[in-house]
């Protein structure tokens, strides 16, 4: 296919949600080795009362073996509300609209467990209200310079945010969790056509803010005949693997609850 119809299909498909089923074939990701979701779905067997924590479309949550009895997901952005219900209501899930900011709309000393993969900003205060005393947080977070190889390509050298795990141990802490877990990995993608690129670029649209094709086209015929005449375009990305947990003593109720 040529760059314009590669731009021009990847610029018309839905971008709704958190599935990247669409780039299968065209771009690959290294997985880290924890296994995020496997590790959720043992955790969600055992709870009782469970949130999830900026849930996208609900695919993630959706994709565990068993909810618990009663599932919550928490999610800011409407399109992606909607797919979350499409998902989580037949699963007997309770889908609740947020604005992405505290507080959240939920009672403190609440849920056993909170889930949260790749969430913008992790919101200690706040998980550590809704936990109930004994109760687990666990979550992959993106890391720092994630995707740098591919941001700067379009924006250049960038100050990149500090979102390393010492960071978030700490201010977990600060919040008056203990962290149980905390694992890292630096991990290798490939896109192997600019349709894939211009596809991730309207999905994670905080990688390069404002992206549209016509704003950015010459550079992303650049990176086309960069891909054509060199293979894939490589970038690495950083995760984090954090699992924090409430004291049975602590109660957090005296922060009011919502």
């Amino acid at each position: 296919m040529s760059f314009e119809d590669l731009v021009a299909e990847a610029a018309a498909v839905s971008v709704d949600g958190w599935d990247f089923s669409w780039l299968d074939g065209r771009a690959t990701e290294e997985r880290p080795p924890w296994g995020y979701q496997r590790l959720m779905g043992e955790r969600m067997a055992r709870a009782s009362v469970a949130l999830d924590i900026q849930t996208g479309g609900g695919e993630v949550l959706a994709g565990v073996p068993r909810l618990a009895p009663t599932t919550v997901a928490v999610e800011a952005w409407p399109p992606n509300r909607r797919r979350a219900a499409d998902h989580l209501l037949p699963r007997g899930a309770h889908v609740v609209a947020d604005d992405g900011e505290p507080p959240f709309p939920l009672r403190a000393n609440t849920f056993d467990l909170v889930v949260s993969r790749h969430p913008v900003r992790a919101w200690w205060d706040e998980i550590a209200r809704v936990l109930a005393p004994g109760g687990t947080y666990l979550s992959q977070e993106v890391g720092q310079g994630s995707g740098a190889e591919l941001v700067e390509f379009f924006l250049g050298p960038q100050p990149w945010a500090d979102r390393n795990p010492q960071a978030a141990r700490a201010m977990a802490e600060a919040a008056g969790l203990e962290v149980v877990d905390l694992r890292t990995a630096r991990l290798r993608t490939e896109f192997l056509d600019i349709g894939a690129v211009v596809y991730f670029l309207r999905k994670v649209i905080w990688m390069v803010p404002g992206f549209t094709v016509d704003a950015y086209r010459p550079r992303l015929r650049d990176l086309h005949e960069k891909i054509t005449a060199d293979g894939p375009f490589v970038a690495h990305t950083t995760r984090f693997l954090i699992e924090a947990r409430k004291p049975r003593w602590a109660r957090d109720g005296d922060r009011g609850d919502t």
